[in-house]
Order: C-alpha cells, then sequence, then structure tokens
C-alpha cells in the first residue's frame, strides 16, 4: 500500500512544491534525511517558518515542532538574541575575511570554560569536517592507521567513516566482529580497510579489538549516548570502561557530540555522565540554528595544528555569521539553573508518554536523556543497532508518526530519527503533545 498522509488535501501546496524541485532538484530535496526514500513519504512537507517552538509549512499548518531542523534549533525557531546578533554582526562588519576576529578568541575562551575536556578548541563549519580533522589528529598523534567506529551511529559523510551506518544484517558479518559495510555505491573499498567495525553496548567486543589489534588503532570514534539509531543509552559502566581500555594503550578517544554537544547540558554528553575523551566534535546545538562546527580537546594533540603538522582549512570556518551565533548561543545556554527547568520538562513530557503507551497495551517504550528521545515500538529492549534492526516496529512507528502530524505535532517519520525538545517548548506544548498522544495511542 502507498504511503499517504492522513489528509492529503491539507499538504496539497507541499504536494505541488515537490513535484516541481523534483525536475530541478534530485529526490527533490537537498539532504537524504529529507527525502521520500528516508520516510517522507509520499513528499516532504515544505516549511513556510518557524517560531519558537512551532513551524508553519506552505499550506497554514501549525505544528508543536520535536523534529528542530533535526537538532539545531535547541534554543527553538528565530532565537530573538542569536538573531539579533548575526544581524547586527553582518550589518556592522560583513561576513568572510580571510583574516581572523577577536570573536573568535572569545568563542574559544567560553567553550574551553565550559568544557573540561577541552584545552584547545578550533572551528569548522560542518560535523563531517570536524570529524575527518579529529581522526586525522588522531593518526598523526598516535602514528597508527585503524579506527573503531560502531554500527548504527553516523559520523558525516565522509569517505572514511560513512560505513555501517544501518547495514543490511545480512551484508554485516557476525555479531561480535561485523564487518565494514559501505554506505552505498560510489565509497572505495580502501576507504574502509582501517575500519574496525563494532556493536555498540558490548564492552567484551571492545576488548577483544583492542587486545588483538590495540597497536594499530589510532582512535574510538564514539557518540557518548546514539542518536543516530533512535536514542540508546550507554550500558552502566561502559562508556567508563571505554575510557580506561584506551587511556591504558594510547588510543584517542573520539566523542562525537555533534547531536549531544550543549544539549544533553552545556559540557555536553561527557558533562552529564562525567566522561572525559580526547577530542570532541561539537555542531548543532552550538550554533542555536546557524551552521557552525568545533573540534577541541587535549593541547597535545591539538598543538599538531599549531605549527602546519596537520591541516585545518576552510575558506568559511569562523565566519562572522558563525561565530556571532555561537557566541550568543553560549551566552544564553550558560545561563545557570536553564538545564534544570528543560529536563524537569522532559521528565514530565517521558512519565506522560510511558503511562499513555501502558496504558494502551501497546509494545512501545520510551528511551531518551534529557532533550533527546525516541518511542520504540518493540517488545524486547534495544542496547544497540541490531536490537533495533531486528525489534523495532517501522510500521507501528508509521502510524504513531502519521496520527501524531494529523494533530499537529511535527518529528521525523524514520523510527530510526529522534525527537527533540528546545528550551522553547512550554508545559503547554508537553500538555498539547500529550493529548495529541493519547488520542493517537488509542488508534493503535
Amino acid at each position: 500500500m502507498t504511503p499517504t498522509y492522513l489528509n492529503p488535501n491539507c499538504t496539497a501546496a507541499s504536494a505541488a512544491l515537490y513535484d516541481k524541485a523534483c525536475r530541478l532538484i534530485p529526490a527533490g530535496v537537498n539532504s537524504t534525511a529529507r527525502a521520500k526514500f528516508s520516510g517522507w513519504d509520499p513528499y516532504p512537507l515544505f516549511a513556510s517558518h518557524g517560531t519558537g517552538s512551532h513551524l508553519y509549512d506552505v499550506d497554514g499548518n501549525g505544528y508543536i515542532d520535536y523534529l528542530l531542523g533535526l537538532g539545531p534549533m535547541i534554543l527553538g525557531h528565530r532565537p530573538p538574541k542569536i538573531t539579533a546578533a548575526v544581524v547586527r554582526a553582518v550589518q556592522e562588519r560583513g561576513t568572510v575575511f580571510a583574516l581572523p576576529t577577536a570573536d573568535e578568541s572569545v568563542l574559544a575562551e567560553k567553550i574551553v570554560r565550559l568544557i573540561p575536556s577541552v584545552e584547545m578548541v578550533r572551528l569548522c563549519n560542518t560535523g563531517t569536517e570536524a570529524v575527518i580533522y579529529a581522526l586525522r589528529l588522531a593518526r598523526t598523534f598516535t602514528g597508527r592507521r585503524k579506527v573503531i567506529r560502531f554500527e548504527g551511529m553516523y559520523h558525516g559523510f565522509s569517505d572514511g567513516v560513512y560505513w555501517s551506518k544501518h547495514p543490511s544484517l545480512a551484508e554485516a558479518g557476525p555479531e561480535s566482529r561485523p564487518v565494514a559495510v559501505p554506505q552505498g555505491p560510489g565509497m572505495p573499498a580502501s576507504a574502509g580497510d582501517p575500519l574496525i567495525i563494532l556493536p555498540w553496548n558490548d564492552i567484551d567486543a571492545l576488548r577483544a579489538a583492542i587486545d588483538r589489534e590495540g597497536d594499530d588503532i589510532a582512535a574510538v570514534l564514539t557518540e557518548a549516548v546514539m542518536c543516530n539509531t533512535g536514542c540508546i543509552l550507554p550500558k552502566p559502566g561502559y562508556l567508563e570502561a571505554m575510557r580506561d581500555l584506551t587511556a591504558a594503550r594510547g588510543i584517542v578517544l573520539v566523542f562525537d557530540e555533534v547531536i549531544t554537544g550543549f544539549r544533553l547540558s552545556v559540557a555536553g554528553a561527557q558533562g552529564r555522565l562525567g566522561i572525559r575523551p580526547d577530542l570532541s566534535v561539537f555542531a548543532k546545538g552550538l550554533g542555536g540554528g546557524f551552521p557552525v562546527a568545533a573540534l577541541g580537546g587535549r593541547r597535545d594533540i591539538m598543538s599538531l595544528v599549531s605549527d602546519g603538522t596537520v591541516s585545518m582549512a576552510g575558506t568559511y570556518s569562523a565566519n562572522t555569521i558563525a561565530v556571532a551565533a555561537a557566541n550568543a548561543a553560549l551566552d544564553e545556554l550558560a545561563v545557570p539553573g536553564l538545564y534544570e527547568g528543560l529536563y524537569a520538562r522532559c521528565e514530565r513530557f517521558y512519565a506522560g508518554l510511558d503511562r499513555i503507551l501502558k496504558d494502551a497495551r501497546l509494545p512501545a517504550y520510551v528511551v531518551g536523556m534529557g532533550p533527546v528521545l525516541q518511542v520504540w515500538f518493540a517488545e524486547h529492549p534495544i542496547h544497540n543497532y541490531r536490537d533495533a534492526a531486528r525489534y523495532a516496529s517501522h510500521d507501528l512507528f508509521r502510524r504513531w508518526w502519521e496520527g501524531m502530524l494529523d494533530r499537529g505535532i511535527l518529528f521525523h517519520p524514520g523510527a530510526f530519527e529522534n525527537l527533540f525538545v528546545s528550551f522553547a517548548h512550554s508545559d503547554d506544548d508537553i500538555d498539547q503533545t500529550l493529548e495529541a498522544a493519547r488520542a493517537v495511542a488509542a488508534t493503535l
């Protein structure tokens, strides 16, 4: 059966714009996550504008927004202070100079002050770039070539890491020693040779890989909370053991905090969980809705950039817009008590959703940490990608998503994506969302 919206007449303008876009833009969109084949079937909604916690489409429909641009809108849409700071910077200064500005050091000082593991920091444009540079630094620092990465995680689209994100289990190899599966064609086979693919949340598999190949492993690259296969929390003690194992063998531990950075706390997931990686990558929450990324960590590793031993380049890196946005965003996020209020709202949200799903006797449960969550429609606990691939019901999730969308609640239609809560979401937003969830759960 061809998927459709419950009330397709209400999205007719989006359908027309999609038809036009497909004639000019491959798949009609400019990122895979917005494509029809990524869940936006039969066509993605076309946005008109966003304000605070709400998004409006071109048909005039309004939604409480838990998509949040896939994460960057941690302060909601068009946060006034950040918007004003960017407009002022462009009007008074310009955009790109190919020269440094004083505000870059102001921003670096804030990042170093807020995140204990970061002693030096360099700005980038995207998380993909920052991951490329992190691995380049790790290989140079250690003189080794191999990198451990985990099934179900996404660390950008570069050839060196775009492997085993969501592989077919028929191709993925043994459970404890998976094989590297490219995300698609066009990836050189040699790019996967240095990768050691492991299941996440399995400390025995990690220990065995390090025992076997530790002298050739430059880095372990991981999210602290898996946010690219739904939301999967680390088992108790897993990250601590990872930190101990990597430190003992001189392996650089790289945290990809593109999603969790400045979201789970002002010091990211590492601050919330009390783990100190060697290098960290930040992006989405850092700019409060504007594109900016950062790579930071130990001084002895980052110093390899200081004399050009490792090159970190980029015409648009640390452009005026990015620096102004990040400076303003961190000023907002560093306000004492801010995250405590957000976590309180999220805990009420989680408890309400859990109660609704249980009352409806659905095989479903909520997993999350603060403002990142997912509803798993599954009869078994999910601790890694293969659990999700085996147990998660995409059909039930699609019905859940359609029902919520029809009631004015927006999030990604993919069960392996997330719901994001922003500082702009109010108690009333949470109440309306729970009311919608109760109505939809009754239909499932």
